[in-house]
């Protein structure tokens, strides 16, 4: 047989196989029903207000025997700190005032004394941002709770209510 003849035979099989491939995918679309991507409910972000009232609705709700106060500037616990030995003259980058730090978001009062803080931070901002690290050093050294909460995270009520439980507790 010439080679010629059985690469001829060899195409026909070959384009028979495919055109029944076809015509056995098109019949089986054509039966299954059309497929349609669900819906997907795609949640917006927070803005910092309203991450806020959020949280102001969880701690009046759920901490009412607290007294909340808002936007809490840090010398308002702390007290502005003296500089007896000119640090902040002589070594400013490693010696903080009070009044560098973020005001503290939320804090919890009972008995008239601050009880623990709540700040609300974006992305690493706890960790990198100096006026979160002024303000949670004044809050270790007030001996309170610093309960910080990432609001790039879903942050459900159940997951805050049980952290704050856990700090105050």
């Amino acid at each position: 047989m010439d080679f010629g003849k059985i690469l001829l035979k060899v195409a026909g099989v070959a384009k028979d196989y495919l055109e029944k491939q076809q015509k056995e995918a098109e019949s089986a679309r054509q039966t299954r029903p059309v497929e349609r991507p669900e819906a997907t409910f795609v949640e917006r972000e927070k803005t910092d207000t309203e991450w806020e009232a959020y949280f102001r609705d969880i701690l009046r709700s759920e901490f009412s025997s607290y007294s909340i106060r808002e936007k809490v500037p840090v010398t308002d616990l702390a007290g502005f700190v003296s500089d007896e030995k000119q640090l902040y003259k002589t070594r400013p980058t490693q010696a903080y005032k009070a009044e560098w730090g973020q005001p503290f978001t939320f804090v919890l009062e009972a008995n008239g004394s601050a009880k623990a803080v709540v700040m609300l931070g974006k992305g690493h901002s706890h960790c990198e941002n100096v006026k979160y690290l002024v303000s949670r050093m004044y809050a270790e050294k007030l001996n309170l709770p610093y309960i910080n909460f990432y609001t790039q995270m879903p942050n459900e009520r159940s997951y805050v209510i049980g952290r704050i439980r856990k700090f105050l507790n």
